[in-house]
């Protein structure tokens, strides 16, 4: 493991150009349940109860959701962990090009690293947003609506139906931010998979997408993944534990 983490932190002071791609092993140290592990949040929610057509067809499903959002099943009080911060030390010292994030947690903002340079793919469960009119609200205020006996919140501006600002299942990914991502792993000379196992897609295809137009790729994950034979260094293990001592020998840009 040492070499492993030496070599990335050689790969990263050589890199003009540095994108760092998370998924849910990164999640997972905060206290955020992975959505399909055997404990994970589809082991006690049925996943067709969180499709995009029920949600905007029956007014039932919309008042089941926020009930279990005010009861805490999708809003759990996480914190940024070593690794979300070691990431964020990239940012500061001016060696992250961008966050590209299958997380919906909002996290890596938490941690640092500033809006602009997180691209959520599957969105982010701490807004809210209006179907109708595109007003977005922290996820918290219309909890607590909720909480105050209003089952279906609507939006306080033109009363159309809220819905949380990550994607559900049948929703497509957010257009503009697939394609800026898209562009930056196409443009980055190194890019670092943190806690994904490259296999939900299609935010998996960002890693190729880099390989193929030549950057080098290089993962940390707690077990194999199917680009493994195409990186440069793999190192296995918890990214809390790794990437803040890759980070800590990253020499100053």
């Amino acid at each position: 493991m040492t070499e492993g983490i030496e070599r990335l932190a050689r790969l990263i002071t050589e890199s003009e150009k540095t994108v760092v791609f998370t998924g849910a092993g990164v999640s997972t140290e905060s206290g955020i349940p992975d959505f399909r592990s055997p404990d994970g949040f589809w082991s006690k929610y049925d996943p067709e109860d969180f499709t995009i057509q029920k949600f905007l067809r029956s007014p039932a499903a919309r008042k089941a959701f926020w009930k279990m959002s005010a009861e805490g099943g999708l809003l759990a009080e996480a914190e940024p962990n070593p690794a979300h911060y070691a990431v964020a030390d990239l940012h500061h010292s001016g060696r992250l090009d961008c966050v590209i994030t299958q997380n919906i947690d909002n996290l890596h903002q938490k941690a640092g690293v500033p809006e602009e340079k997180v691209f959520e793919l599957h969105g982010n469960m701490r807004r809210v947003v209006c179907l109708s009119c595109g007003n977005r609200l922290p996820m918290l205020e219309v909890v607590q609506k909720v909480n105050e006996g209003i089952e279906i919140p609507g939006c306080p501006d033109c009363q159309g139906i809220l819905k949380p600002d990550a994607v559900l299942f049948g929703e497509a990914l957010p257009v503009v931010t697939l394609r800026e991502a898209t562009r930056r792993a196409q443009k980055c000379d190194l890019l670092i998979v943190i806690g994904s196992s490259l296999v939900v897609y299609p935010a998996a295809y960002m890693p190729a997408y880099a390989r193929e137009a030549g950057a080098r790729l290089a993962i940390v994950n707690l077990t194999a993944t199917p680009l493994d034979c195409h990186a440069t260094v793999c190192i296995q293990g918890k990214a809390g534990e790794i990437m803040p001592r890759v980070v800590a020998m990253v020499r100053p840009s």
